[in-house]
């Protein structure tokens, strides 16, 4: 059983290129918002759309996100805005996945939130915070819901370690290209390509890096060496830098459109 998120990767590796992987919380910078944001992302050619669960308390996300997260819980955003944008970005053709700490799928139950993943057409969940000593749960929900279970490697995983865990993903494997939270920088962390080289000894998997990347040039860059590019704290930036909506939907589009434009660039 493939996911959509499977057979996006099958197409881009054929065309020779990563792919682009659009992050958004749910909610921001509204509900309504939100997904006009996913339809932005759509019209730029965004590959992929990767859904955040804000959380009041996250460990990986840098004060950008952060910002984004607040403004949306400020509104009342929980699972059910969840899986409605899920749901918005499934519905334009477009393979999406849900990031979410441990905590709410705990608290909206384990099974039921894999099989809602699933029923609004998701192809999987990042869980940063979830050890694969913990996951026995997880890993038979995901497997009776026939998603994704994607786990984050980062730098400091260590080479006996590193297996386990990318034996254990699906979809593809997060790269956290640095130690440290989310957020645009100036420059990709050289520690990236290195962490790629890495996980490619131990899975045949698509690796896909998210952390820092915000131009074009960047994307070019990552895309070299990685099959995704994941972008988000650049489109929240653009999104709340912007006098109003309709100004920050076109920033959206804008960058979106170039970051396509550097995937297609970087082999």
């Amino acid at each position: 059983m493939t996911t959509a998120l499977d057979d996006l990767f099958v197409k881009t590796r054929a065309e020779n290129r990563a792919a682009l992987i659009a992050y958004i919380p749910a909610g921001f910078p509204s509900i309504e918002g939100c997904k006009k944001v996913i339809q932005a992302f759509v019209d730029g050619g965004v590959d992929a759309i990767e859904i955040g669960f804000p959380y009041s308390d996250p460990v990986m996300d840098g004060p950008t996100i952060q910002a984004a997260a607040d403004q949306s819980l400020a509104q009342g955003t929980g699972a059910k805005e969840v899986f409605e944008a899920l749901k918005v970005a499934t519905d334009a053709g477009v393979p999406a996945v849900v990031m979410t700490y441990w905590n709410p799928i705990e608290k909206y139950g384990v099974e039921k939130f894999a099989q809602s993943i699933s029923d609004n057409g998701g192809s999987g969940v990042i869980t940063p915070d979830l050890t694969i000593e913990e996951s026995a749960p997880w890993k038979d929900a995901v497997e009776k819901s026939a998603i994704n279970p994607i786990y984050v490697v980062a730098p400091s995983t260590t080479d006996s370690r590193l297996p386990q865990v990318t034996s254990r993903c699906g979809g593809f494997i997060y790269a956290a290209s640095l130690m440290g939270v989310t957020g645009t920088r100036t420059t990709v962390s050289s520690g990236a390509p290195d962490l790629v080289a890495r996980i490619r000894k131990t899975s045949q998997l698509p690796i896909a890096v998210g952390l820092g990347v915000s131009t074009r040039e960047q994307a070019k860059g990552v895309a070299g060496y990685a099959d995704g590019v994941i972008v988000g704290s650049a489109f929240i930036k653009a999104l709340l830098d912007a006098p109003d909506e309709a100004t920050g939907l076109e920033a959206v589009k804008n960058l979106a459109s170039e970051l396509s434009l550097g995937v297609r660039e970087g082999r």
